[in-house]
């Protein structure tokens, strides 16, 4: 199984030094209830309950840095699409959680792999198994990558808390103004935590500059900006 542990590494990005720690957080309650199960083999409900906390608190972390405007309801709403079981299945799939896990015969028998409260359970379990072996800034590099939407195929997991750039697409229309143009002024960071800088400048007079997590939130807010100065100049 040591092969396997090692394909499941290399896709998580992250090589466990107690590798025990990452086996039990794919060991369902059925395998560690088994009759021929090892003694000392625990399943991962403990290290979902953590997992689950660790996930709440890097999400609204990252909430609050990529949607500074947003009020509390919105970002309550956005946090939860992020750490439901549908998000957390997805995740999963894109991983092959489902391939990896330690399952007895009669959940094995009844397709346990492919159930989504199982695989999505052990995406938490994992979590915590990063956490408690490697400390925070690996589980927030594993979160940053795969549940918040920027691994390749769960890009736009999470809607805009306001499309401030159709509002200043329409707002040029309406004032017969020139279309905004968006450019990348500057990327800074890490791959797992990069920031961006852009600019929407409308026409000569008018420009805003706003940094982000992704390229399409620092947009948001540029365009925000200029919204608000066209407000303050249009009669």
């Amino acid at each position: 199984m040591s092969a396997a542990i090692e394909e499941l590494e290399a896709a998580l990005g992250y090589r466990f030094q107690d590798r025990e720690l990452l086996r039990r957080a794919l060991t369902h309650k059925s395998r560690a209830s088994d009759r021929d199960a090892p003694p000392e083999l625990a399943d991962n409900e403990r290290l979902e309950f953590l997992g689950d906390a660790i996930l709440g608190f890097l999400v609204s972390e990252w909430l609050l840095r990529r949607e500074p405007q947003a009020p509390e309801g919105t970002l309550s709403k956005m946090k939860s699409r992020l750490v439901s079981a549908t998000h957390l299945l997805s995740v999963a799939q894109a991983l092959d959680v489902g391939r990896y896990l330690y399952l007895g015969r009669s959940e094995e028998m009844n397709g346990g792999r492919s159930k989504k409260a199982l695989q999505a359970d052990a995406v938490e379990a994992v979590i915590a198994a990063i956490y408690l072996d490697g400390g925070m800034e690996p589980a927030r590099a594993f979160v940053s990558q795969w549940v918040t939407g920027e691994a390749e195929g769960l890009a736009g997991a999470l809607p805009d808390a306001t499309d401030y750039k159709s509002a200043l697409q329409e707002m040029t229309q309406a004032l017969r103004l020139p279309h905004p143009r968006y450019a990348t002024v500057e990327e800074r960071g890490p791959e797992h935590a990069k920031t961006f800088l852009v600019e929407v400048r409308v026409g000569k007079d008018w420009a805003g500059r706003a940094e982000g997590l992704s390229k399409k939130s620092a947009a948001q807010e540029a365009a925000r900006r200029v919204i608000a100065q066209l407000n303050e100049q249009s009669p």
